[in-house]
């Protein structure tokens, strides 16, 4: 199944979020997406039922191995594609709004081309993680 670029971008925001917290609800999503609490919804449901997320009772949000598996390609994506701005001279900020957008469009076998470019040429000296991420994932 193909997963949209909005739904890994929620499914991403759980697993920054959930880093630094113990749980993560809707309203967590929201603050940190900045999206409307009627769209984190909507999508929140679309994820329960195509088996992202579990929901329990507390409506504490988690990922299942699916969700979690997307999310973290997602981000791994995310890091070093806006690392790799970086490293060629883009500033920060918009290194990761552009990150954001192509991680989701990349396909896989750029994707690792551009990543074992990096591994040789960049990493780890410039390495940063994403402003929102509260440490990150190594790449």
């Amino acid at each position: 199944m193909k997963i949209r670029a909005s739904a890994e971008d929620y499914l991403e925001a759980i697993l920054v979020i959930g880093k630094g917290k113990n749980n993560v609800r809707a309203v967590d999503i929201v603050k940190h997406t900045g999206y409307a609490r009627a769209s984190i919804s909507i999508a929140l449901k679309q994820l329960k039922e195509s088996g992202c997320i579990e929901v329990d009772n507390n409506h504490s949000i988690t990922l299942t191995d699916k969700g979690a598996q997307v999310a973290k390609r997602t981000y791994r994506r995310h890091l070093l594609i806006g690392n790799f701005l970086i490293a060629l001279g883009v500033d920060e900020k918009t290194a990761f709004a552009d990150a954001c957008k192509l991680e989701h469009v990349i396909s896989e076998s750029s994707f690792e081309c551009l990543n074992s470019y990096y591994q040789q040429n960049f990493a780890p000296a410039n390495e940063k993680n994403h402003p929102q991420a509260g440490g990150g994932i190594n790449l």
